[in-house]
């Protein structure tokens, strides 16, 4: 179920049928902690990890990665990955989400321990992990799109890049 980039739809897609039986809010409106724990599959099926946190940006609210934790052994040797959300789908009948990639390409996705968090509001490493996965950057999702017309579209309030350590890239 790979996310297609190009789409302006900005979060994790959603599909099943537990929208259809879920009581309560979810799945279109859902608290954070409800989702984390839950498994994540490659786009090949194979599970690759469970959500272990969710991460926003706080200006903004958006949800901008979800953190899976791979590999290791009860927590120990576990490996962390940060995922853009929008590569991410919701599948609410298996209650699980489908990452956009295979298991191949997860096991040499970037990645971290948990002692040694990347700077998430840095431009650089952000950029490189939507390349990676595909998808496209969350201060790029309010910018116009291109309208064939040949000339570069022009925003009319360009969002603020993200900032490295502090600093306005």
């Amino acid at each position: 179920m790979p996310t297609n980039p190009d789409s302006p739809h900005v979060g994790a897609h959603i599909v099943g049928k537990g929208s259809q039986t879920a009581a309560g809010p979810g799945p279109y409106v859902m608290g954070a902690s409800t989702l984390e724990g839950d498994s994540v599959f490659s786009s090949d099926d194979e599970e690759v990890g469970k959500i272990k946190e969710i991460m926003l940006e706080v200006e903004s609210g958006r949800i901008v990665y979800a953190v899976m934790s791979c590999g290791g052994f009860l927590g120990i040797g576990d490996k962390l990955l940060a995922l853009p959300w929008p590569a991410l789908t919701l599948d609410t009948t298996h209650k699980c989400f489908v990452l956009n990639v295979t298991a191949e390409k997860i096991k040499h996705a970037p990645g971290f321990d948990k002692s040694h968090w990347p700077a998430m509001a840095d431009i650089g490493w952000a950029t490189t992990l939507h390349e990676y996965y595909g998808t496209r950057a969350h201060w790029e999702e309010d910018a116009p799109e291109d309208t064939g017309n040949g000339e570069p579209p022009k925003p009319a309030n360009p969002p603020d890049p993200p900032e490295a350590g502090g600093v306005k890239l």
